[in-house]
């Protein structure tokens, strides 16, 4: 009876261990076999993904001008029109971040006409980690977790591996300040990958 007692005890204890071991797993390992795909339009075209911080009321104004626009003309305006107000402040193209931490794309800060500013990713893609995410960095050429005491400014987090994607700046921020874009692991504190901005 003690016996059979011991090996339920035994068989609790695996479970109460073994699931949170399986599950740590799991978010550690799984984004290295997954991908996640995004993929934004650029801020401001028609059937644009409207960037945080542009209310509802805003994006409808600018939508309604350039439809007003569109109308006197009597013709579509074209995108590169649409876009002329759009001004390209710095970029810079990703680098690996070590030999297994692989990146690739461009990175471009616009300010847009009504004055926000929003970092563009085309032709993006880094290698999957957990929990990753877009730091504004003021080292111009990080190579790792100690270049990145000189000062940075979380984004937020990284919405897909892979992809088009668009992640806004607040107005706080002088981009001036800042030399590169780094896609950082913060659980581990390791640097995915770099693009250094001219």
């Amino acid at each position: 009876m003690s016996a059979l007692k011991n090996k339920w005890v035994w068989f609790g204890a695996g479970l109460i261990i073994g699931i949170p071991v399986v599950a740590f797993g799991w978010w550690l390992l799984a984004p290295l076999f997954l991908d996640t795909e995004v993929n934004e339009e650029f801020p401001l075209t028609e059937n644009a993904t409207i960037p945080a911080g542009i209310t509802q009321s805003e994006a409808e104004t600018v939508m309604m001008t350039m439809s007003k626009v569109e109308t006197k003309m009597d013709e579509e305006m074209p995108k590169e029109m649409m876009e002329a107000a759009n001004v390209v402040v710095k970029s810079g193209n990703f680098r690996d971040g070590d030999s297994f931490h692989k990146g690739e794309g461009t990175a471009t800060i616009y300010k847009l006409a009504d004055g926000q500013q929003v970092l563009r990713f085309e032709d993006f893609k880094v290698t999957n980690g957990p929990d990753l995410r877009v730091l504004l960095v003021n080292h111009s050429n990080p190579m790792g977790r100690g270049d990145l005491d000189s000062g940075y400014e979380e984004l937020g987090k990284l919405k897909g591996n892979i992809g088009n994607q668009n992640y806004t700046i607040p107005d706080s921020i002088d981009v001036d300040d800042y030399g590169s874009i780094v896609i950082y692991c913060k659980p581990f504190h390791v640097v995915f990958s770099v693009a250094s901005l001219n």
